[in-house]
């Protein structure tokens, strides 16, 4: 374990003198002398940039938890977790936890094609923490209490899907990784069947990008304005039992949330889920819409000749403002858009008084949809939209006599 534990240690200060060295090289007072001192020593990087070459390191040492995290937390934590992803029974002998990521070059704007609810981080420190928790042997004996029973020979696997080349590295090494490696075997296959399909897809929609041969080159390409498309044609947010959308053509355009309410006793987790994940989500719409509609405001401007500013943001050319939001070439491919501006759909499986419940205990998320950036639809057992949120604690019944009725509004 000592051997472990100090390559551990290492690249744990490997990641801070790099965070570090990062920082300097940014800093106004370093610029100029740390270009004219030791730009020479990166003559063999900018080679190695221009022919696409990426070093292979190894993976990052697994995040760890607080050690004040006590264990009655870690319990209470696991099964919010769980319950709030309604993944409280019929545990797979292996799951696959999987954050998502871009890894991307020359690019000030990659924090966009990473996880909006990582903040724009990458997703797989998230993914490994939650694999590390439900593999606690004590984390799974307290779950018992709270009415979950996660089966001895289940484990989980975190994962990072790379959506800039459609690759999913799984981290079946971190500690309490017990799989049956045939069974890891057979889920990598599947995933990168899986990828190769996806990349054929998203190969119609990139310019230039072939029959998707080429996609993972994109990613190592110093020059490449447009990677991947992030979200760009976001239009939903579906928050339903998850046989009512699978086998749909969504498209991609649609952030889904697996949630069946007869399982939400007090609606808790309907109300996590309009008040955090609906939230982020409206963040990535608006930031796409105001991109389109309002470009010269809301847009980053051209990437081509953005210069990077203190590190905080860029402005156009050589001077003026910080440009916001996201760079033309994320959202237009030079003929037309490829992001639709419309404003997102939430579509939630809930009655609807619980969905009144929540907004009127949260004006903040009642604005986004009383002041019209969001629209709010119900849906039935079948999936189809049975009434549609019209403002004012009042919903519109969309069934076969459509007419006007209040919910009861909250006391």
């Amino acid at each position: 374990a000592a051997p472990c534990a100090e390559a551990d240690q290492a690249a744990r200060f490997g990641a801070r003198a790099a965070r570090a060295w990062g920082r300097f090289k940014l800093a106004a007072v370093s610029s100029f002398a740390f270009v004219e001192a030791t730009g020479p020593v990166y003559l063999g990087k900018l080679l190695r940039d221009a022919l696409g070459v990426v070093p292979q390191g190894a993976a990052a040492p697994a995040p760890r938890f607080d050690a004040e995290f006590t264990l009655p937390e870690r319990i209470a934590t696991a099964a919010a977790i769980l319950r709030a992803m309604s993944l409280t029974q019929d545990f797979a002998p292996l799951v696959l936890l999987v954050g998502h990521g871009a890894s991307v070059v020359n690019n000030p704007h990659a924090s966009a094609l990473h996880c909006g609810a990582c903040g724009g981080y990458r997703g797989d420190a998230n993914a490994r923490l939650l694999a590390g928790l439900l593999n606690e042997a004590e984390v799974r004996a307290g779950l018992v209490a709270e009415g979950i029973a996660i089966p001895h020979d289940t484990v989980f696997v975190a994962g990072l899907h790379e959506t800039t080349t459609d690759a999913v590295t799984l981290y079946a090494r971190d500690p309490g990784c017990a799989v049956v490696p045939d069974l890891l075997d057979r889920a990598r296959a599947w995933l990168q069947e899986a990828g190769a399909l996806t990349r054929a897809e998203r190969a119609l929609r990139l310019p230039g990008a072939g029959t998707g041969g080429d996609i993972g080159a994109r990613s190592t390409d110093w020059a490449e304005t447009r990677p991947e498309w992030g979200l760009a044609g976001c239009n939903a947010f579906v928050a339903a039992p998850r046989h009512l959308t699978r086998g749909k053509p969504l498209a991609g355009r649609a952030f889904l949330h697996d949630y069946d309410w007869r399982q939400d006793d007090g609606f808790g987790v309907l109300e996590l889920i309009l008040t955090a994940p609906v939230v982020v989500a409206s963040w990535i719409s608006l930031q796409y819409y105001g991109s389109v509609v309002a470009a010269e405001v809301f847009g980053a401007g051209n990437k081509l000749l953005h210069n990077v500013t203190g590190g905080v943001g860029v402005v156009e050319g050589n001077g003026g403002a910080l440009r916001v939001g996201l760079p033309w070439q994320s959202v237009h491919d030079g003929t037309e858009f490829m992001h639709e501006p419309l404003r997102l759909t939430v579509c939630v499986a809930a009655p609807a008084e619980a969905v009144t419940g929540i907004l009127a205990r949260h004006p903040d998320l009642r604005a986004l949809f009383d002041n019209g950036w969001l629209h709010l639809m119900l849906l039935g057992d079948t999936g189809r939209i049975v009434a549609r949120y019209r403002g004012d604690l009042e919903w519109q019944d969309w069934g076969d006599a459509p007419d006007t009725r209040k919910a009861a509004k909250a006391a």
